[in-house]
């Protein structure tokens, strides 16, 4: 199940990578901003993304102990969305031992 979890995270995370990027160089999202704020899905979208990175990191308040790295995943979450997601699920994935498994995975605190 872990080796699954990394593999689809990891796939995930070259997905958005390429969708961000090739996206980021077709459309300057500063000079579109006018008109994607105004569309209700796209403002809709936004508070569906920010709901979402407060459910992962309430989880990553749980797991990280250390203060600096509680605001450093905010910062990232916030800024790079589901890239920073999949970077964080894939660090705690590769954190675990060999006999360990997802109770481990939720579960577990750093530090």
């Amino acid at each position: 199940m872990i080796s699954a979890l990394k593999i689809l995270f990891s796939i995930v995370f070259v997905w958005m990578c390429y969708v961000v990027i090739s996206t980021s160089l077709a459309h300057n999202l500063f000079k579109e901003w006018d008109y994607l704020g105004s569309i209700a899905w796209m403002r809709a979208t936004l508070w569906d993304f920010y709901a979402n990175i407060l459910v992962i990191y309430v989880w990553i308040c749980y797991k990280e102990k250390n203060w600096v790295w509680k605001i450093v995943w905010l910062i990232l979450l916030v800024t790079l969305g589901s890239l920073a997601s999949c970077v964080y699920v894939l660090i705690q994935l590769f954190r675990l031992r060999d006999n360990e498994g997802l109770k481990e995975f939720f579960g577990r605190q750093n530090g």
